[in-house]
């Protein structure tokens, strides 16, 4: 099955492995890497030996923390994957990686089945189109049901479920699969090797059962499939096939495939999976960008004008790497290159190769390529470099607002400065990472996703920095919101001390919006404010939103109409109209019926059934509202419940002790709620 990398844009593809964490996603990578003879001998999650997971956090937590990218060659196909991290703290991570990649493995327990953050990053795959398939994992645990499993995708992500194999086995007789496209069997003997067989037996009017089941379902969602369905009494491998490669890449369907990547069985099939379903850069759409207020498309094409998209900067021992997507056109080393954003050029030292932390030097990057680039000096995450005569700016990954915060300061006055600029370099790597400072204490305050992604950024700066550092309790980042608005305030703002004065006469209406966000419109008829003065109230009012009346936080989910206003022939200008609007929304706010939000979560804690009643005990003293309970196999429950998120903080260890150590829980963001 193995075969040398190829150039061609149709054997490339670039994926990446999305799951809940725990879920196993790393083991799936590294066996691939391993089957794929890009690794010597299999990396072990819990033995710290993996290829993704090189950063001494990850292993010493034995998790995920940082994406990281790999290749690997497989039946004549180049394979660059991305591992992305589980965790919900670091899913901005998995947000910055999916912007750049074809398709998807989405990886599932085999016992949980669709988990929290399982939902968040499928979400994520849907709002860039990405295609995925499933591969539901650790089968050869106790309670695995693979059916259960696939009635949960489709219940909980609504897609249409495609399973395209048959467990041989359940639990620890987990041994092999049945393909059901090809009907055949692949049983794995305890050595990693798997033997291709016939189905017999008792396991055949099984398969067939099945693949009847898979050929309806195929049926029903391709035209050519159910042509050949109704001409005669079954669909061809061949057909199949083919239909399940249009309904992955459509996205009209699911391929589902199963097995045990630790105890290596059904990984092989996973790869041809990936091989035979998932795109190549030919089959996407052309990247969308704009230019001057244009829109422009860049194909797949390595003579097209360069594009490429940053997704992650990373500072090593050797230098700063900065990792990049090539959308089209050819990138060489020794190019100069533009970001038109910026408007300044960046030089192309070196392009590598990477398989996690190690790399290769390549003399140049074609479309669909993704690589690593040594020598631009301010790239950043959402940058897009491209040639210099034919500018063109693609869409950034989006960024999630953080939501807790704790103050950073040096032990040591000397290392004021080097903190400041190790904080620097944080947030230039994970722009999910907010740093600034407090204008009451004047304390270095650090912001981002949860308390264990403020854990590892603390940590990385006493490790990669040597800095001896103190970190104040997690806050949370409360947020105001308008429960009752006001009509037809007026605000004059007139400005006479000398020379050109001010003047700028606006009429504000504050209303409340479903949802956050800000919305601003005018009413205004007949010319009485000028369009750029409009936009000037706009501009102020979104300056007046930064420091809400409850207590400076910031304001969301309000709609301001401007509805009438004045000028004067001299001295009305932007400035004006931006000063007047920020102070006249100020004012609103102080006469509207406010209300403080702060963020929420939704918690999933599993525990033994005997310690059930007080963990909900526990989660109702944590304002926490219930809002699901179900038994599940071997004696435990799943308790599901919406609670404030700084109720959150140090519930591992007190759910350790009210469990004996045998409760887990996972969370996920919920939004915002009002303060009770």
């Amino acid at each position: 099955m193995r075969a040398h990398l190829s150039t061609s844009l149709t054997t490339i593809r670039n994926l990446g492995i999305l799951a809940h964490v725990d879920a196993g996603k790393t083991t799936v990578t590294e066996r691939m890497l391993y089957l794929a003879g890009a690794t010597y001998k299999r990396g072990e999650v819990h033995d710290g030996t993996t290829v993704t997971d090189f950063d001494s956090q990850e292993r010493d937590r034995g998790i995920t923390i940082f994406a990281a990218a790999v290749s690997c060659a497989w039946d004549g196909h180049r394979i660059n994957l991305i591992d992305t991290p589980g965790h919900v703290d670091f899913s901005d991570e998995v947000e910055r990686s999916l912007r750049v990649l074809d398709g998807a493995i989405a990886v599932f327990d085999g016992v949980a089945g669709v988990e929290p953050q399982s939902e968040s990053v499928w979400r994520r795959a849907d709002r860039y189109g990405v295609p995925r398939i499933a591969f539901v994992n650790k089968l050869d645990r106790a309670g695995a049901d693979l059916d259960a499993a696939v009635e949960s995708i489709r219940r909980r992500l609504h897609p249409a479920p495609l399973v395209v194999q048959l467990p041989i086995g359940r639990e620890d007789g987990f041994t092999g699969v049945v393909d059901l496209v090809g009907m055949r069997s692949l049983v794995w003997d305890g050595g990693g090797s798997y033997e291709e067989g016939p189905v017999t037996g008792a396991l055949l009017e099984e398969a067939r059962r099945r693949r009847r089941l898979l050929e309806e379902a195929v049926a029903e969602l391709h035209p050519g499939a159910l042509e050949e369905f109704c001409a005669q009494p079954s669909i061809s491998a061949g057909t199949l096939a083919a239909a399940l490669r249009d309904l992955t890449r459509s996205g009209a369907g699911l391929v589902v495939l199963c097995g045990s990547a630790y105890r290596d069985r059904g990984v092989e099939p996973l790869l041809d999976a990936v091989v035979a379903y998932l795109p190549s850069p030919l089959d996407v759409p052309a990247v969308r960008g704009e230019h001057g207020g244009a829109e422009q498309e860049r194909a797949a094409d390595p003579a097209a004008p360069l594009a490429a998209l940053v997704f992650k900067v990373s500072s090593t021992a050797t230098g700063r790497l900065t990792y990049l997507r090539v959308y089209s056109g050819t990138m060489r080393k020794g190019d100069t290159v533009l970001d038109p954003v910026m408007r300044r050029t960046e030089r192309i030292g070196r392009i590598l190769r990477v398989q996690a932390d190690r790399h290769t030097e390549a003399d140049l990057a074609t479309a669909g390529d993704i690589v690593a680039v040594v020598g631009p000096k301010a790239a950043r995450a959402g940058t897009t470099l491209c040639a210099q005569d034919a500018p063109v700016v693609l869409e950034p990954p989006s960024a999630t607002e953080p939501v807790v915060s704790v103050a950073v300061e040096a032990r040591h006055g000397t290392d004021a400065d080097r903190l400041a600029s190790a904080l620097a370099r944080l947030t230039e790597e994970d722009p999910s990472l907010v740093v600034r400072t407090d204008a009451e204490t004047g304390q270095t305050v650090l912001s981002g996703m949860g308390e264990l992604h403020l854990e590892v950024a603390a940590e990385k700066l006493r490790r990669d920095h040597g800095l001896a550092i103190g970190v104040g309790r997690p806050q949370v980042a409360h947020r105001e919101t308008v429960v009752r608005g006001v009509s037809g305030l007026l605000y004059r703002h007139v400005k006479q001390d000398g020379g050109a004065g001010q003047f700028a006469h606006v009429v504000l209406d504050v209303e409340p919006m479903d949802g956050t966000g800000f919305a601003f419109a005018s009413s205004v008829t007949g010319g009485r404010v000028p369009r750029e003065y409009v936009r000037a109230v706009e501009a102020g009012c979104r300056d007046a939103l930064a420091d809400g009346p409850l207590g400076g936080h910031p304001v969301t989910g309000l709609r301001v109409t401007l509805t009438d206003g004045a000028t004067h022939s001299k001295d009305s200008s932007e400035l004006a109209f931006r000063t007047a609007g920020r102070l006249a929304l100020r004012e609103a706010l102080r006469a509207c019926a406010m209300v403080l939000l702060e963020p929420v979560a939704e918690i999933t804690v599993t525990v033994p059934d005997d310690a059930a009643g007080g963990v909900l005990g526990d989660l109702a003293a944590r304002r926490g509202r219930i809002s699901g309970s179900s038994a599940r196999a071997a004696g435990t429950v799943v308790i599901t419940a919406t609670v404030p998120l700084a109720e959150v903080f140090g519930y591992a260890t007190r759910l350790r002790s009210r469990t004996q150590g045998r409760g887990t829980f996972t969370t996920r963001p919920a939004g915002y709620a009002p303060v009770h």
